[in-house]
C-alpha cells in the first residue's frame, strides 16, 4: 500500500511547495518551529511513560558503576 512512498522525487516536490508556500526567508524560522515541536512532544511522552531517554539511561548507569572515591585504579 505504501511502497514507494518516500521516493527521491516526491521529496523534492514536496520541499518545492514548502519553499514557494513558506517562502526562503520563513523557512528556518519553520524548521526551528518544527524542531522545538518534536523535542516538546517526545518530552511530554516521556514524562508520560516514566521513562527516561536512552541518553539519560547511559548516564546515570556510568556514574552508579563508578566506585565512590573516584578512579578505580588508587
Amino acid at each position: 500500500m505504501f511502497e514507494g512512498l518516500f521516493q527521491p522525487m516526491h521529496l523534492i516536490v514536496v520541499l518545492a511547495i514548502v519553499l514557494v508556500v513558506f517562502g526562503p526567508g520563513k523557512l528556518p524560522e519553520v524548521g526551528t518551529a518544527l524542531g522545538e515541536a518534536i523535542r516538546n512532544l517526545k518530552k511530554a511522552l516521556n514524562d508520560v511513560t516514566g521513562e527516561t531517554p536512552p541518553t539519560q539511561q547511559k548516564l546515570s548507569e556510568n556514574n552508579s558503576q563508578q566506585p565512590p572515591g573516584g578512579s578505580a585504579g588508587s
